[in-house]
């Protein structure tokens, strides 16, 4: 998995999958915290992202998505309690097969290297007030982009400007 320790911060190379199905997405976060995040994970050397997800995504999800779309390139800034991070992130649009149990239901578990996640739908207008990280999904997912977008997104604050100095 490319996670790597720098001496100013942890690096991470991350692809993410936005779920969206009748008005809702898909959001996870580990049993033990109180905040959610697109399902995903870290690339491994010599994957490209799209096989890095689709990985992700039948191990945390038990399901092959399709893969619609790139949607975001974001640069995410954030602390927490292992230090800072700079995470590169790589967000798709992604569909789940119109048989998965997943799509009648709301809430799921699931285990991910032995981490109890947990799996919820969230209709899309409440994502901007869920602590949902990075933030810029709050509002993001409220209104997806036609095209590819680059973000500058730093820990909990709105996201900057990537022309801005």
């Amino acid at each position: 998995m490319i996670t790597f320790d720098l001496p100013a911060a942890r690096f991470t190379y991350r692809v993410a999958a936005a779920v969206v199905h009748e008005g809702r997405v898909l959001l996870n976060r580990e049993e033990a915290d109180s905040f959610w995040f697109l399902p995903g994970g870290r690339c491994e050397a010599m994957e490209p992202s799209s096989v890095a997800l689709l990985r992700e995504m039948r191990e945390e999800l038990g399901e092959t998505v399709t893969i619609e779309r790139l949607l975001w390139v974001a640069e995410n800034f954030f602390t927490d309690a292992r230090g800072p991070h700079h995470e590169l992130g790589l967000y798709y649009l992604a569909t789940l097969p119109p048989s998965s149990p997943l799509l009648g239901g709301t809430t799921f578990r699931s285990l991910e290297q032995h981490i109890p996640l947990v799996l919820q739908w969230f209709p899309l207008d409440e994502t901007a007030h869920l602590p949902l990280y990075p933030v810029f999904l709050r509002a993001g997912l409220q209104n997806l982009p036609d095209r590819l977008e680059h973000i500058v997104n730093r820990d909990g604050r709105e996201p900057l400007d990537p022309a801005a100095p």
